[in-house]
């Protein structure tokens, strides 16, 4: 198992996405610390983020497409009909922002259920950072933060050695003209 094909070897057992859970887990391998700590919030430029917003996002581009977007919109139009102004410079951006809004939403459940894929492979923990309030849903006011066992931290992480060509001498380039 210690090996990156025996990770994803293990994600085919428990995942019915093992690439999308394996791509996760590098980006959160990327994101963590000399600890395997990843969370609760990135830094994007100027301002953070939420990690598993910020997963959302980097992951989008695998998921998305024109047709189910345009399908998508037209339902989120069809259900704000009654409030908009029917002027289409005030109510495209509403639209459009609803629109976001859900694709998050969706990227969000995504990333939570690859997550517990990973959980379950055993590939990684998961822990709640924050202020604990007394409220209905478990991480009510509090934030995830991902840790990635040391062991796939390391295989992840690990920098190829660099290899000898075949036809390659150990004495170098200058003995080619030795006599």
């Amino acid at each position: 198992m210690a090996s990156v094909g025996g990770i994803y070897a293990l994600l085919t057992d428990v995942s019915a996405r093992p690439r999308y859970a394996f791509l996760l887990l590098q980006l959160v391998a990327e994101l963590a610390d000399e600890r395997g700590h990843a969370g609760p919030f990135v830094r994007c430029g100027n301002a953070q983020m939420l990690l598993r917003d910020w997963l959302s996002t980097q992951l989008l581009p695998m998921s998305e497409q024109k047709r189910r977007r345009a399908r998508l919109r037209s339902r989120i139009e069809a259900a704000l009909r009654p409030s908009l102004t029917g002027e289409r410079d005030l109510d495209d951006p509403r639209i459009e922002q609803a629109v976001e809004e859900q694709v998050l939403a969706v990227g969000r459940a995504n990333v939570s259920r690859a997550i517990s894929d990973l959980v379950r492979a055993k590939l990684m923990t998961r822990h709640y950072a924050g202020y604990a309030t007394n409220h209905h849903n478990r991480g009510g006011g509090r934030h995830v933060v991902y840790v990635v066992e040391p062991w796939v931290l390391r295989l992840l992480r690990r920098t190829p050695e660099p290899r000898l060509r075949a036809n390659s001498c150990a004495t170098g380039q200058g003995d080619l003209f030795a006599a």
